[in-house]
């Protein structure tokens, strides 16, 4: 039996790694568009921007050598034939698989409408990571567009590395569209008192500059001097190579409550995928473990063990604040600061009578002390 897995970020080889621990003794290839060997993303726009960290790979090479996972790095799939049971990649060879896992990630969304300038970013990769850092250093006044996570840890981290920084966000505040703009609020209050420029309710008009970024026109006309620009506007499920395939797909790929597609032999998790179970793609790094063990064993066809409820958890390093989060936050929900001491804060968020998520800054114990308590009448 072959078991093929496209996708070799933490998703990917999380998934190898559940099936080899249920016994799973066929082979195993995970095949990756990167040269690189499976490595964690989050501390892409925060250890490693900030020159604190140059690694982040998750398993050296023997290991995989060891649990006899195959790895095709550094080649894309780009077709699926589901009927042939076929995964064909970049290189115009072909993959025969029994099952077949996808975890193919999100590519970030671009502003196509900007002029094709050097110093120029977004940030997915740890190539990406690799050219912004590079820039950063020899960088005096970056702007970054979008005030969502990737775009509030790059300008903590081009703070610390002396760069000026103005943020564009259109929305009234950072991460209004997840934690809501009253929490947003606070949120942008501990980049201004770190020397941002922010810039909310305003938008990305064009650039200017020959062969290299100058300048950033915004949609009211001003105009801010760059020779750094990074686009952190959110990111796409990584599905088109699908399109030909007849495999559903609304929300990134669409799955049933074990990661199980349109096809029996298809899978899907991780960012990629819309599982029924949550209702929407969930885009954090604790979910991708959640779901593989959920997955792996309905794949392999062997009894779950027993399972504990979810509650989802992320997190966020912005200057010498973790924010953390608890539960599901809905910018719908009323917000309810229980403590703010400036540059550290907790906020409960309850909707239609239910404690739906708590947020914190600073307050790593005043959040998990509430894990049990989400979910439950506040």
């Amino acid at each position: 039996m072959t078991i093929v897995i496209v996708g070799a970020g933490l998703a990917g080889l999380r998934t190898a790694q559940e099936l080899r621990k249920l016994g799973y003794d066929g082979n195993l290839v995970l095949v990756g568009d990167e040269p690189h060997l499976p490595y964690d993303r989050p501390p892409l726009s925060k250890e490693v921007i900030r020159g604190e960290r140059e690694d982040t790979t998750l398993e050296p090479r023997e290991y995989f050598d060891e649990q006899r996972i195959e790895l095709r790095l550094g080649v894309a799939a780009t077709a699926l034939d589901p009927a042939e049971k076929c995964v064909e990649l970049a290189d115009g060879s072909r993959l025969k698989y029994d099952d077949l896992v996808i975890a193919t990630g999100l590519t970030p969304k671009r502003l196509s409408s900007l002029p094709d300038l050097g110093g120029v970013h977004v940030l997915r990769s740890r190539d990406d990571a690799d050219a912004v850092r590079q820039d950063a250093r020899a960088s005096s006044h970056a702007v970054v567009i979008g005030a969502g996570f990737i775009g509030c840890e790059l300008a903590a981290g081009f703070r610390h590395l002396g760069v000026d920084v103005t943020v564009v966000e259109p929305q009234q505040t950072p991460l209004a569209s997840v934690l809501g703009t009253e929490v947003g609020a606070l949120i942008g209050r501990l980049h201004v008192a770190e020397g941002v420029d922010l810039r909310t309710g305003v938008g990305v008009d064009t650039l200017r500059g020959v062969d290299r970024v100058s300048h950033v026109v915004l949609s009211d006309g001003s105009e801010i001097a760059a020779d750094l620009v990074v686009v952190g506007i959110g990111s796409t499920p990584s599905a088109g190579w699908l399109a030909e395939s007849g495999i559903e797909i609304g929300d990134g790929i669409t799955a049933d409550s074990t990661g199980r597609t349109s096809d029996p032999h298809v899978w899907a998790v991780g960012d990629v995928a819309g599982w029924s179970g949550a209702g929407k793609r969930v885009e954090h790094w604790s979910n991708v473990g959640d779901q593989v063990r959920v997955m792996a064993p309905a794949l392999l066809g062997v009894e779950p063990g027993a399972s504990r409820p979810v509650v989802p958890y992320f997190w966020s390093d912005q200057y010498d604040v973790k924010i953390q989060a608890l539960g599901s936050p809905s910018p719908g929900d009323s917000v309810e600061i229980i403590e703010d001491d400036g540059r550290k804060f907790l906020a409960y968020y309850v909707g239609d009578g239910i404690l739906t998520a708590v947020v914190g800054a600073g307050k790593a114990g005043g959040v998990m002390k509430m894990r049990a308590k989400i979910g439950q009448p506040r």
